[in-house]
């Protein structure tokens, strides 16, 4: 390897981190939202989600949602009359922060991460 060759060769660049508590020193550390405690979970032991999902009437759900996507709010104009475009854009954000190293974030949980995304709290 050459002393003038600009390449690393596999050998780590010296780099600097800037991490969320610089981005933004005084907020609240929320790592108690993410525990998964089963006492978080609003269903019963004995909850059958197939059964619960087979006795829905999907033609409702289906009406329901059609109703609620086209039912534009004054607070919240839908553009053209329809919220399709925003959900697909709300998507489209929440996909975009996944991280393939780890598999954390993205749209599979439906959270956004409002932080600039090179700063990675967790």
């Amino acid at each position: 390897m050459s002393d003038q060759c600009p390449v690393v060769h596999g050998a780590n660049a010296p780099t600097t981190t800037v991490a969320n508590h610089m981005w933004w020193p005084e907020q609240l550390n929320l790592g108690i939202l993410h525990q998964g405690h089963p006492a978080s979970n609003p269903m019963d032991d004995d909850f059958d989600y197939a059964k619960e999902f087979a006795s829905l009437d999907l033609g409702a759900v289906k009406a329901d949602l059609e109703a609620m996507m086209t039912d534009s709010q004054e607070w919240w104009p839908a553009d053209y009359g329809h919220y399709g475009g925003l959900m697909i854009r709300m998507a489209w954000h929440a996909a975009g922060t996944y991280r393939i190293e780890d598999g954390r974030g993205g749209a599979g949980t439906g959270n956004h991460r409002f932080a600039p995304l090179n700063s990675w709290p967790d």
